[in-house]
This record gives structure tokens, sequence and C-alpha cells, in this order.
């Protein structure tokens, strides 16, 4: 008899894997509220659609592969990764990008590896980043709050008809990168994509994924140290490289923690206990680099913002911090790590 070959995680009991991401799941629905309200129904059509392409693509490639498909598919990681990349997108987003995202998160960033527990990449950032250099204006096209009828915007996704002009704006980020001439008030009184202290609207919806992390640190299904190091590092360098609120302000601390992805980032993707590190204090150091490349390249890089660049490249370097961060095995007065003369 055949028996199917089990990977990590092994979890059983309260704790097993499709319980973790029902949790998770459950963690989104605040920052999924906030996105709804802001924006209308458009972060609920590209949830339902990429759920749909994601358990499509993570289905279709299981029987390939010759895999159980209700054995996997009940484990929920691909739905996780659906509504990670989902909340991701642009409201509206095209159908066929969200197909194109879900299927590189889920074929190359997770099925290639071997599936689940062996995906050295994040799925979701995967899917990601390969629409946003493959489709950068697409992956731009945020709309105006409150801005896009539910009727207009499904006839977007669908390639009906075009919305009308205007009806996108640049972020806070965007506007804030490209600025050279205006100081900080200025800007937010011409721009209305500034809110108080960061975009307009992404301050609740940073707020709301906040509320959902601290949810899943209640449950104890993520740590404190990946997302402390992530907001700490991004807090200490946006201070550190603060100009003040002249025409070449970089932008407050408080602005970087409260605009883009800052805190659904910390909370949901740097906490991926398969491609982050493994040790907690590999863990503040995995977040800790992922901080400091998101203020890099938001603020001398190419991209406003950069969490998924960030993670990924940290992804990399990963193996590297498990080496050097391994705890101290017991019995022993320290860990025994670092490279030796031979190996």
């Amino acid at each position: 008899m055949a028996l199917p070959r089990i990977t990590s995680p092994h979890a059983t009991g309260s704790n097993r894997t499709q319980q973790v991401m029902l949790q998770v799941l459950l963690a989104t629905v605040p920052g999924i509220l906030a996105l709804t309200w802001l924006f209308g129904i458009g972060t609920l059509f590209n949830l339902v659609w990429a759920s749909l392409c994601a358990l499509g693509f993570e289905a279709a490639l299981l029987a390939a592969r010759k895999r159980p498909l209700a054995f996997f598919l009940k484990d929920y990681s691909a739905l996780v990764t659906a509504v990670l990349l989902a909340l991701a997108l642009p409201p509206y987003s095209p159908w066929w990008l969200t197909l194109i995202a879900c299927g590189f998160a889920i074929g190359f960033g997770k099925q290639l590896y071997g599936g689940l527990g062996q995906n050295p990449f994040n799925p979701a950032m995967v899917g990601y980043v390969v629409v946003l250099i493959s489709f950068p204006v697409d992956m731009t096209s945020w709309p105006a709050p409150h801005g896009v009828a539910a009727l207009d915007g499904l006839k977007h996704i669908l390639g009906i008809a075009s919305l009308p002009d205007g009806w996108a704006q640049a972020t806070a980020l965007d506007a804030l990168k490209v600025n050279k001439s205006l100081t900080i008030e200025e800007l937010r009184a011409a721009n209305p994509a500034f809110g108080h202290f960061g975009g307009a609207g992404s301050e609740a919806v940073n707020l709301a994924f906040l509320a959902g992390g601290l949810y899943l640190l209640h449950k104890r299904l993520i740590t404190w140290h990946a997302p402390l190091g992530m907001l700490a590092a991004l807090f200490v360098m946006s201070l550190l490289f603060w100009n003040g609120s002249g025409s070449d302000s970089n932008g407050s601390p408080l602005f970087h923690l409260l605009t883009g992805a800052s805190m659904l980032g910390a909370f949901f993707i740097v906490t991926d206990p398969v491609s982050g590190a493994t040790s907690n204090r590999g863990r503040l150091v995995f977040g800790i680099g992922v901080g400091v490349l998101v203020y890099v390249i938001r603020t001398w890089g190419g991209y406003p913002d950069a969490v998924a660049f960030a993670v990924l490249l940290m992804n990399l370097a990963a193996p590297t911090i498990d080496y050097y961060t391994r705890p101290r095995s017991y019995g022993h007065r320290k860990p025994n790590s670092g490279f030796k003369l031979g190996e």
C-alpha cells in the first residue's frame, strides 16, 4: 500500500496546521474590513478570485505530482497564501493579474519545492513581486478612498470597461518619493493621498493589521521577535535619516510605520515559520534585516514600498542566519555555530 509522504509542519492537536491557518485567516478580518470600508468591495473581489485561483492551481499541481488532494487542500495553506496576496494587490485588480500572481505564488513559490514546509521563499511575496515587476502600471493603480462604484469596479476587473480618468491616485509613498520642492505640510495639503500621520486610509488599515497581529501574539501562534525587529529597525532607520519637514524629507518614523504594507508585513509576512529564521534570536535578526531593507528601498530604491522585496532578500539569508544563531544545546556552554576549518 502506498503511503503519502507527509512533510513539515508536523504539529498535531489544537495547534495542527489546519487550526493555525484558520486562526491566521481570522486575524486578517480587521484589515479586510478596513480595506473594504475604504475602497469598497474591490478587496472582496480580490479575495474571492484569488482564493479560487490559488485552490485551483494547488489542486492541479497536487494532481500532477500524484499527491492526495483532500489531505493537502484541507490544511488551508493555499487559502492563506491567496488571502495575503489579495490583500497586497490593489483593489479592483484585473482578473488576469490576480490569476498570474496566484499561479506564480503556488507554482513557483510553493509546489516547485515540494509543497508546504519546503518552500525557501514566502509564496505570496513571490507572486506579488512577479506581477509588480511585470505590470508596474496595474500594480500602482490604487483607487482613491470611497472613489469607485461596485458595478464599475466589477466591469474593470472583468475587462468589460475601463474606469474613468482620475479614479486612481498616487499613494503617499509614491508622492513623497517623487517630491522635490514641497515641504511635508505643503505636500499634505496639496495631495489627498496623505492622512494625519501616514497615507490617507492606510493609517486605519495598518492599525487594523496591527490588531490582527496582536491577536496572533495573544494566541501564541507567532512570537514577538520578527515583528518587533522589523518595526523597530524601520523606526530607527527613519529616525536616523529623518530630515525634518522640508522638501528633502524622507518621512517621519510614524509615517513609515503607518503607510504601505508595514503592519501586514510585520505580523503576517515576516512571521512565516517556513521561509524565515527558526530560532528566536534568528527571528529578531531576520526582522531587523527586513526593516532596514524596507527603509533603504523606500528611500533610495526604485520602488515606493518594498516589503515584498525585503522579505524575499531576507529569505535568501535565512539559512545563514539560522547557522549563526543556533540556540545553546542542553549540556553545552555555547551553541556549536560558525564555519570550521575543513568544512
